[in-house]
């Protein structure tokens, strides 16, 4: 398996503001069982959390919140339901680059893959963060 440098969406990353903090979205659909037959999606996920925490740490980023998804609030799941969310902040798109294609972040990786049935990461630039101290816009 492994992560494809064409699963990384480089040309739109590349736009962001290099210097800025990227805040990545991530949304997760965990499988039953682990393609490994190691218990669960969830746990599986949670052995390639325990594995890519220092990589990021080590690139200055951090998880901002992270949590199982409650209910349907507002809109439709047209393209299907999400079982977990976390917001994970990185100090500039280049810094989760780095991460995702480097060669320490392939074994972990793999747990991601076994244990998801869907992960998508959508990059967010700020406009406003109560926690960043940043108001790039009238709110």
């Amino acid at each position: 398996m492994g992560l494809h440098r064409e699963e990384l969406h480089i040309s739109g990353l590349e736009q962001l503001d290099v210097d800025e903090p990227v805040v990545m979205l991530n949304l997760m659909k965990f499988r039953d069982q682990s393609l490994d037959g190691d218990g669960s999606g969830w746990d599986a996920y949670q052995r390639y959390s325990r594995g890519v925490i220092g990589l990021l740490k080590v690139r200055g980023g951090t998880i901002l919140w992270a949590g199982p998804v409650g209910s349907l609030a507002f809109g439709d799941l047209s393209d299907g339901d999400w079982d977990y969310v976390s917001l994970v902040l990185y100090p500039t798109p280049a810094a989760f680059i780095d991460m995702m294609q480097s060669e320490d972040y392939q074994a972990p990786n793999v747990h991601r893959e076994n244990g998801t049935v869907r992960h998508s990461i959508i990059a967010l630039s700020t406009d406003y963060s109560k926690f960043l101290g940043v108001h790039n816009r009238e709110t």
